[in-house]
């Protein structure tokens, strides 16, 4: 998959990986997609859930070698 920015947070405990997610969202233009890697468990819960409220799109999440992997798509500005 396609992203415009790729943010590592792996080593990151909560909430970096949702601080450092929010901080690089911000920088992207609607529309574009933001790969996240994370090693944090909690991020399973907590990057779709900041995702969905923050009114940017989920696209996937993945697992590889213990690596969390999150693909969002920067929501429209309201």
């Amino acid at each position: 998959m396609n992203s415009d920015k790729i943010l590592d947070a792996k080593g990151l405990s909560c909430p970096m990986p949702i601080i450092k997610t929010k901080k690089a969202m911000d920088e992207l233009e609607s529309g574009q997609i933001l790969e996240i890697h994370t090693t944090e468990k909690g991020s399973i819960k907590d990057l779709p859930a900041w995702a969905k409220s923050a009114g940017h799109i989920l696209i996937k999440q993945d697992i590889d070698n213990e690596v969390l992997k999150f693909w969002i798509k920067k929501g429209s500005k309201k």
